[in-house]
């Protein structure tokens, strides 16, 4: 019996800057779905605390992030014209604030907060219950949505994804040495695997996409294989 992609419950996990969002993005847009960036609402709440002093020398104000929880408001609006979803903190867009390599370099620590963790969570939580959502991050098929329908675990080179960071990056005006983004990668992938709180792993019933020398559209068209051999009804429109 065929599956309506409408009532399914996708969950990409998967290493920092290895194109989870993109994929995401396109899968959702494709299939007329919803789409969760959860490693965004980590961002905001990173830059929430870097631009309220709640972050000093690579330390945490734990007690005082704990008490500003009430004041973080973070939301997802859709930008018609670029067809996507901006995150919005406490009214403002922050799509491009939350990119930077600061929030990049601290975001780890902060979603290591087992507080922090579990607030976000229960939002996420709740934004993909019903179903008919692609999420993205590094505990959904684990954590957020251990029951999900189909769980992929995205994968590549740390050099290839600090490469496509770091362009990434100089195309929005920054500027960064590949240095110091691939050490950001490599630490990110040291913190996120060893942290306490919801560790990146790969779910036991994931399946493995090594995105490495990959293009976007044979990404997406590996996913819609896998929903296809799913049984999973859906228009696709992306295939030539």
């Amino acid at each position: 019996m065929n599956k309506n992609i409408h009532d399914l419950i996708i969950a990409i996990d998967g290493h920092s800057s290895c194109g989870k969002s993109t994929v995401s993005k396109d899968l959702a847009r494709l299939l007329k779905i919803a789409y969760i960036d959860t490693g965004a609402m980590y961002r905001a709440v990173t830059l929430y605390a870097l631009q309220n002093n709640l972050i000093a020398d690579g330390k945490i104000d734990e007690e005082g992030l704990k008490a500003s929880l009430d004041e973080i408001d973070i939301r997802f609006r859709t930008n018609l014209n670029k067809g996507t979803n901006d995150t919005w903190l406490n009214g403002k867009k922050v799509e491009e604030e939350i990119r930077n390599l600061e929030v990049s370099n601290n975001v780890s620590q902060v979603s290591a907060l087992g507080f922090i963790r579990k607030r976000l969570v229960e939002l996420q939580q709740l934004m993909g219950e019903k179903g008919g959502v692609v999420l993205d991050g590094r505990d959904i098929g684990t954590v957020v949505f251990p029951n999900a329908d189909l769980k992929i675990f995205m994968t590549a080179e740390p050099e290839i994804r600090a490469q496509r960071r770091f362009n990434e990056m100089k195309a929005k005006g920054q500027n960064p040495s590949f240095k110091e983004v691939l050490k950001n990668v490599k630490d990110r992938d040291q913190m996120d695997s060893t942290r306490k709180e919801s560790p990146l792993k790969q779910a036991a019933d994931a399946v493995v996409l090594d995105n490495s020398h990959l293009s976007q559209k044979e990404q997406l068209d590996w996913i819609l294989d896998e929903l296809t051999e799913m049984g999973v009804s859906f228009e696709a429109v992306y295939r030539t």
